[in-house]
């Protein structure tokens, strides 16, 4: 098969950094344009990393008949309107999480891939697909914790530049959509279940009025998650999974290191093991497994709805702590 040819919507530093260089390793996928609303900043970006194309707005991007499929990495508000317009394109669609500001967007993005039957939209929550999540979800899965019971995560860092768009409230800013969407996205894959209350408490920082502490419970009637995340705390991640025999510890849960193996603990009973995954680009990964859902006619990794329903919960936390009640997703 020929690699699907995609174009990156902006030069955001995930785009440059992390995800085009992984897609220009993978088997199925091949960077083919750039487009930035600066000309100058697309030429840049194409030539530091060896794109073949540069568009001066994502209009153009959009027209160009080399292009099969959109990667969208723009700031949260941006994901809905510019993937509308590239499903409206004819272009297939990978957008970065969370998938929109609300439920009510969310759904129009999803009806608008529904008119689109023939092309490919998901969410980027590319975790979800390096092996030691593989691992994770099947040792579980084949009840080697024995019931899963709770999952606990922590998830951090320290950000308080003010031009920074986490830390701008008008355009989707905030830990709980920036990092906590990671919280309940993993709560309910390993539950494979949604959960039926949730209970928030968010501290909001004075001067960019945007959530910079969030605490969570999440209620899956037969167990529960709970995670932690913030954006002024000293960075850190992990997550335990916690079952009626055993337990399974990842160290690095969500920005897998490329280049080294990845580590987690698994606790059977009185035992403990180590068990190294063999070293992955989860963002290669993620393009290959995208386009090959295209090249196949399959069905993508995660479905477009899986967005809406981690969308759901955000806002009932959003709820929950201005309430100070449990609330229902």
């Amino acid at each position: 098969m020929n690699p699907l040819r995609f174009g990156v919507l902006g030069v955001a530093k995930i785009a440059v950094e992390k995800v085009i260089p992984a897609m220009q390793q993978g088997q199925f996928t091949r960077v083919a344009a750039i487009a930035s609303r600066s000309l100058e900043k697309a030429r840049e970006a194409a030539a530091r990393l060896g794109i073949p194309k540069a568009h001066g707005s994502y209009e153009a991007l959009l027209a160009d008949p080399e292009v099969d499929a959109v990667y969208n990495p723009l700031p949260n508000h941006l994901h809905v309107p510019w993937s509308t317009k590239a499903l409206e394109a004819g272009k297939h669609v990978l957008c970065e999480k969370p998938i929109a500001l609300s439920v009510a967007e969310a759904e129009t993005l999803v009806s608008a891939g529904r008119k689109h039957p023939k092309l490919k939209l998901m969410e980027a929550f590319m975790y979800r697909l390096h092996s030691q999540w593989v691992t994770a979800r099947r040792l579980v899965d084949e009840g080697r914790i024995g019931r899963l019971c709770t999952v606990s995560t922590l998830f951090s860092y320290f950000n308080r530049d003010p031009q920074n768009v986490r830390n701008l409230p008008d355009i989707g800013g905030g830990g709980l959509m920036d990092i906590g969407c990671y919280g309940i996205s993993l709560a309910r894959f390993l539950f494979s279940a949604e959960p039926s209350r949730v209970f928030g408490a968010l501290e909001y920082d004075p001067d960019f009025h945007v959530d910079r502490l969030v605490s969570t419970v999440l209620d899956f009637g037969r167990g529960t998650a709970t995670f932690t995340c913030g954006t002024q705390l000293t960075p850190y991640q992990r997550v335990q999974i916690m079952g009626d025999e055993g337990r399974v510890e990842i160290e690095i849960p969500f920005n897998a290191p490329p280049d080294r193996p990845c580590r987690l603990w698994h606790t059977w009973k009185s035992d403990t093991s180590e068990i190294s995954l063999p070293v992955c680009n989860q963002y290669t990964i993620q393009g290959d497994l995208f386009a090959q859902a295209i090249l196949n006619d399959a069905p993508v990794p995660t479905p477009i709805e899986d967005a809406v329903s981690n969308m759901r919960v955000i806002e009932a936390i959003v709820r929950s702590h201005a309430s100070g009640r449990w609330e229902k997703p």
